[in-house]
């Protein structure tokens, strides 16, 4: 593969998520990679244009530049974790690569998938809440989904 590759991590910024991020870092992430951070909120009535487009696209790309500054963030009205912004900065610094946000709006499995191919990713890490045959049956489980519909590779980081 030539060029910086994209790699996506589902980031819901529960204790799962962060430890798919940090194992991205780890043991994924290389020199000149472009690592995109997939955030997907729940769906919320908002009138002015922006956000309405938003909710049907996801946010435009956001550098680490930005997505660091609560300022900057208070207009897709969210607040990233420290620790998580903690765990990019480093990354970015210690192996010189481009970190970037991506935000959607609605359920995560769709909203996961569609950003495979509308960023596009070369590859998308997550997290699993280890929910058991019972509750992924009646609750449904977003990994699954998204190893079974995602057209790039998919890392499942058990917690």
């Amino acid at each position: 593969m030539t060029g910086a590759r994209r790699l996506g991590v589902a980031v819901d910024f529960s204790s799962c998520s962060i430890k798919a991020l940090q194992w991205t870092v780890d043991n994924m992430v290389k020199e000149g990679d472009h690592l995109i951070i997939i955030v997907v909120r729940q769906p919320a009535n908002y009138e002015h244009g922006e956000m309405q487009l938003w909710e049907t696209t996801g946010s435009p790309l956001i550098p680490l530049s930005e997505f660091s500054e609560p300022a900057v963030m208070k207009k897709y009205d969210f607040k990233p974790e420290p620790e998580v912004i903690d765990i990019v900065q480093t990354a970015a610094r210690q192996k010189s690569i481009m970190v970037i946000m991506k935000i959607y709006w609605g359920d995560a499995r769709e909203k996961l998938c569609d950003a495979v191919t509308q960023v596009p990713l070369d590859s998308i890490t997550m997290g699993n809440r280890g929910l058991g045959p019972l509750q992924r049956v009646i609750m449904g489980s977003v990994s699954n989904f998204v190893v079974n519909n995602a057209s790039c590779p998919v890392t499942v980081v058990k917690s």
